[in-house]
């Protein structure tokens, strides 16, 4: 599939990181007391000048009244937001209270270090900090589109480790996917490009993996698709898959910064409307236009930060009302709220059954293995009920829109 994606009344979108943007919003800075254009004196010089002519009255009016002039006193910087209390429990709540049952959640690179993949940005840890190996210029080079044209073979090498295949979905996937199977997930929105979500059996409807992924491979230049097994061949055997049509390097359909976004991330313009629950975790919202992603929900639906630090619009003061973090070790803090909401041994089961059924010999009978095991599972714990307009638990066919149609004849018109 293209990358390329035209629509007529949506503009360009492409991958490009928050320091990127700023820099090409914001111009060269001006000189404090500069002159704008023509002679006249800039605003900044304008306030010195009146800054100093209120000192020099201040200090003459002292004097007069044979009082010292005082210091101004120092004032002390604002405090960094503190989260808010049993915010978890909170959401838990409305969760188990039916309030909840349209459930967006946005994921980056933290939900997946649980499976021994590395994140983007953690000092010492993160992907950024250990790519000296591969000679680029910049950490951000190697999945910079500009970069890859002119030397292709760091992200080549680099993508021989990051290939899927050699790690597997933990307990927060498998939260996601407790989710669905409890019919509350409207759709979860993915920077990560290591499949961990389809692996775990989240349905394809569910998922928008924004940056793209390995399942399929194009030329960089004429777009033209290419096997995606041939082009991982070449590359595990230190080759360069080329186009036949223009003889330019093929990639994976991996987004880079300076590359059009999928198509299927502008389903973001239906989906965040509709949502009455926010879910983030493990990002660093660092990379547009996905980090804005957060901001489109309607106006006093409720978000949930679950992330090691807080991050994008959870840093403002005051806080807007409906936010809640939970701040600390991602896996741990979802497992807590799995506890909370009585979903722990569910997925614990549902982990047991997938990972199973992971193993058999025969593809073709994976579907019926998985059904079976997780009949097993529900007829010996008698909790694997899932709730109004739920979808099949394995198989996902029900479409979006007979599983809005259902939830809206017990919960009311969605908005």
């Amino acid at each position: 599939m293209s990358r390329r994606v035209s629509q007529a009344a949506v503009p360009r979108v492409t991958r490009s990181s928050t320091s990127q943007a700023r820099q090409s919003q914001l111009g060269e800075p001006q000189e404090a007391g500069a002159a704008l254009p023509g002679g006249r004196p800039s605003d900044s010089a304008l306030a010195q000048d009146l800054s100093l002519m209120n000192m020099s009255e201040q200090k003459a009016t002292s004097s007069r009244r044979g009082r010292p002039l005082k210091a101004p006193a120092h004032r002390r910087p604002p405090r960094a937001p503190a989260a808010p209390r049993g915010g978890l429990h909170t959401v838990a709540r409305m969760m188990k209270a039916g309030r909840c049952r349209n459930v967006l959640v946005v994921a980056g690179a933290g939900i997946s270090t649980g499976s021994g993949i590395p994140d983007f940005r953690t000092p010492g840890t993160g992907l950024y900090a250990n790519l000296e190996k591969y000679n680029i210029p910049y950490p951000e080079a190697i999945f910079n589109i500009d970069f890859f044209s002119s030397d292709p073979r760091p992200f080549l090498s680099l993508a021989k480790e990051l290939y899927p295949g050699r790690h597997r979905p933990n307990y927060i996937h498998y939260f996601i996917r407790m989710l669905h199977h409890k019919g509350l997930l409207l759709r979860v929105y993915t920077q990560n490009i290591d499949g961990l979500e389809q692996m775990c059996g989240i349905p394809e409807e569910k998922l928008v993996e924004a940056h793209g992924s390995f399942a399929s491979a194009s030329c960089h230049l004429c777009y033209t698709p290419f096997p995606a097994q041939e082009a991982k061949k070449a590359i595990m055997n230190d080759s360069v898959p080329t186009c036949g049509f223009c003889q330019a390097t093929v990639k994976p359909d991996v987004v880079f910064f300076g590359e059009d976004l999928p198509q299927k991330y502008f389903l973001h313009s239906k989906d965040f409307p509709k949502a009455d629950l926010l879910i983030i975790m493990g990002t660093s919202l660092q990379i547009e236009p996905f980090a804005s992603l957060v901001d489109s929900v309607r106006p006093g639906v409720p978000r949930l930060l679950l992330n090691r630090d807080a991050v994008g619009p959870f840093l403002r003061t005051p806080r807007r009302r409906g936010d809640y973090m939970e701040l600390g070790d991602l896996g741990a803090t979802v497992r807590t709220l799995a506890q909370t909401l009585g979903w722990h041994s569910d997925i614990q089961g549902l982990m047991e059954a997938q990972e199973h059924a992971s193993t058999a010999p025969w593809p073709d009978t994976l579907p019926s293995m998985i059904g079976q095991e997780m009949a097993n599972v529900s007829a010996t714990r008698g909790t694997m009920e899932t709730g109004p307009g739920a979808p099949d638990p394995i198989s996902g066919e029900e479409s979006d829109e007979s599983e809005a149609d259902s939830r809206s004849t017990s919960s009311g018109p969605s908005h």
